[in-house]
């Protein structure tokens, strides 16, 4: 979930990300443009395809798109169009690559490799799936335990392949596409910037909302649960 501190990170991470893609320029030459989206792209597609974003989320997520965008802006050598369509790529081919693995490899293997804490995250990710099907795979994108796990669930779940995909495109387009051109334009615009706030604020509002939504839901199944084992032992 995208918490209230979301500006102060990326303002921070702006400053980290700007300084390291300095730094590349007297060590790599022109290959530090290159370096620099591959990097940001192999984050993002680590993120869900390589299960880092479960470690590392705001290293792999909103925040590093933000980020990327920023620095874009003010880097007379990094091409905006280059990046976001690097990103969405990168996104949904990270989303694919979980949705194949939960389909083959299964529950099982999700749970021998994880521990409590992550297993607790796999439960409240099955009923967050359970709950919103085709949207939960683009809801998920914002939500940090979510878009990690999600694809996974999905493919345990044999979710149709052709429904997936299309979310899976439709959340890369909107998450991976949509922050880092908010981040751009939040500094090539001045306008926009007070704009991109706002956005941040509807992503922070629509993670709370469904989180409660979920909460309440899990609560209530829960009752049911207890209600149905107090009733098979009366």
């Amino acid at each position: 979930m995208i918490n209230a501190t979301y500006p102060l990170h990326t303002a921070a991470f702006d400053g980290q990300l700007s300084d390291w893609f300095t730094s590349l320029g007297p060590v790599f030459g022109g290959a530090a443009v290159a370096i620099f989206y591959l990097a940001v792209w192999g984050l993002v597609f680590a993120g869900t395809g390589l299960f880092v974003g479960a470690f590392i989320p705001f290293i792999t997520g909103d925040s590093l798109l933000f980020a990327a965008g920023l620095v874009t802006a003010a880097s007379p050598s990094l091409e905006i169009w280059i990046l976001a369509l690097g990103v969405g790529i990168a996104a949904f081919i990270g989303d694919q690559v979980g949705f194949i693995l939960g389909r083959h490899l299964g529950r099982p293997y999700l749970d021998r490799k994880s521990g409590p804490r992550m297993r607790r995250i796999i439960d409240r990710t099955d009923r967050f799936y359970r709950s919103y099907g085709w949207w939960a795979v683009v809801i998920a994108r914002f939500i940090p335990w979510a878009r990690v796990f999600v694809p996974w669930v999905a493919g345990i779940g044999r979710m149709n392949y052709l429904k997936f995909l299309t979310s899976n495109l439709v959340g890369a387009l909107a998450w991976g596409v949509g922050l880092t051109l908010t981040g751009y334009f939040a500094a090539s615009i001045p306008a926009v910037k007070s704009a991109a706030y706002v956005i941040a604020g509807a992503f922070i509002l629509m993670s709370i909302v469904f989180g409660i939504i979920t909460w309440r839901r899990d609560r209530a199944e829960a009752r049911g649960n207890r209600s149905g084992t107090q009733t098979g032992t009366e």
